[in-house]
């Protein structure tokens, strides 16, 4: 594995918004590998090699982390703050891909230091086309530092 590869590190719990956007993603011919993670205790398990993840293969990094809100477990706003606050995951881009609308999520999310706040859209199509804005910004125009 390519210790620069480009990997999607997708927090969401639910199945359907998961596989659209997987098909986004892939509908787009972005070849990038997707990591699917279901709940926020998952998620920092992953990004912190503990728990099941412990023996995951640490040169593996997100390019970008599309991190829902309504996450069970821990929150989506919980799992973001832990991203801010620890060194080796602080400079990940986060995209926050979400149903809320809520203005305190939107604040709250950008305080932490969101890089994007996106809502999924209800209509399939326009959520098809956000996933592949967002897939074409994060993974093929955005430059990230290497470490």
């Amino acid at each position: 594995m390519s210790e620069h590869e480009k990997v999607v590190l997708l927090i969401e719990d639910n199945p359907d918004d998961e596989k659209l956007t997987l098909r986004a993603l892939k509908k787009q011919h972005v070849g990038n590998r997707v990591i699917v993670v279901r709940d926020g205790a998952e998620a920092l398990d992953w990004l912190f090699l503990q728990g099941t993840h412990a023996n995951r293969d640490p040169t593996l990094r997100p390019q970008v982390v599309m991190l829902d809100l309504g996450l069970p477990k821990i929150s989506g706003i919980e799992v973001l703050r832990a991203i801010r606050a620890d060194p080796r995951t602080q400079r990940l881009a986060v995209v926050i891909l979400t149903s809320s609308k809520e203005d305190r999520d939107l604040i709250e999310t950008y305080k932490l230091g969101a890089n994007s706040y996106v809502c999924k859209p209800i209509e399939f199509a326009d959520f098809m086309e956000a996933v592949n804005k967002l897939g074409a910004f994060w993974l093929l125009v955005n430059e990230v530092p290497s470490s």
